[in-house]
């Protein structure tokens, strides 16, 4: 199954500096109305999906002979994921479901992470400056609640425990006076958690291997 469309969000950030290091925290929020797509479960359209992510890192500039400033970084970060697929879709029938109708629920996902990374800035001419970002994010542990009980029936609320996975971004902005822009990616790959029993009788639930992959734009003012 998979879930895909487009996001709009917003990120605040602040920065201040203190002993040669600067702290920098910033909180990102997205929300899209996204396509569900399975072989199984038919379809579902505009299904309400929120990221919410604070973040914390600590790092150094280190200027270079040609201007060039390279500048490392290392943090905490905490990633909350939030869908709602509750409703009914049509799929395929089958012989232990021939009506072909699921029904959805709401799902949360709960990452903690250490991000660890290289920022760098090269300036252009007329106070252009290029700023590069990379970076890996360590992934420390996961909790995924799946509210089975939507569903109704002996079904009752899973929660499960991930601890395998990694994360990385990369940005390429362009900088000049207070303004900024340029593309992004974000990728998670997270694999299969704990098991935990089934109410209904049935063999142990766990939330499978998964990836999830964002590219957007972003527009920044700095004040």
């Amino acid at each position: 199954m998979k879930l895909i469309g487009a996001r709009v969000g917003g990120l605040g950030s602040f920065t201040f500096t203190q002993a040669g290091l600067f702290f920098k925290t910033d909180v990102r929020l997205s929300y899209g109305g996204l396509k569900y797509q399975s072989e199984g479960s038919g379809t579902k359209d505009r299904v309400p999906d929120v990221i919410f992510e604070p973040r914390f890192v600590v790092g150094k500039d280190f200027p270079s002979d040609n201007g060039m400033v390279f500048s490392p970084y290392a943090g905490l970060g905490f990633r909350t994921l939030y869908n709602d697929l509750r409703g009914n879709t049509m799929g395929r029938s089958t012989p232990a479901n021939p009506s072909g109708l699921y029904a959805g629920y709401r799902r949360y996902s709960y990452y903690l992470y250490a991000p660890v990374g290289l920022s760098t800035r090269v300036g252009l001419d007329d106070r252009w400056v290029l700023a590069p970002i990379v970076e890996y994010d360590f992934f420390l542990r996961g909790t995924q609640i799946s509210t089975l009980s939507d569903v109704g029936g002996c079904n009752r609320d899973i929660t499960n425990t991930q601890k395998r996975g990694y994360g990385y971004r990369a940005a390429f902005m362009v900088e000049k006076s207070r303004w900024a822009f340029g593309p992004w990616i974000h990728r998670w790959s997270i694999e299969d958690s704990d098991l935990q029993p089934d109410a209904c009788g049935g063999p142990p639930l766990l939330e499978p291997r998964n990836w999830t992959r964002e590219i957007g734009f972003e527009i920044r003012y700095r004040f």
